[in-house]
C-alpha cells in the first residue's frame, strides 16, 4: 500500500505535494481541504486543482526545454 501512494504521489499531477511544500503544510491536510470544500462548494475547487495542474506541467515542460536549449 505504501508502494502505491509513493506511487502515485510521484506520478500524479502532484498539487497538493507542491503546495504543502511551498505552504510548509502537509499534503494530506491539503487533500482533506481540497475534498471538504469540493463537497461544501459542489465541486468548484476541482477546477482550480485541474488548473494548478495544467500550470505544473507547463512549467516542467518549460524548464525541460529551457535545459535543452542551454546544451546547444
Amino acid at each position: 500500500m505504501k508502494f502505491l501512494h509513493s506511487f502515485l504521489e510521484e506520478r500524479a499531477f502532484g498539487v497538493c505535494s507542491k503546495l504543502g511544500e511551498r505552504l510548509g503544510i502537509s499534503s494530506g491536510v491539503i487533500r482533506m481541504y481540497f475534498i471538504y470544500t469540493s463537497f461544501l462548494t459542489f465541486g468548484s475547487p476541482i477546477l482550480v486543482y485541474l488548473v494548478l495542474a495544467f500550470w505544473l506541467n507547463i512549467r516542467k515542460y518549460l524548464r525541460r526545454q529551457n535545459d535543452f536549449v542551454k546544451d546547444f
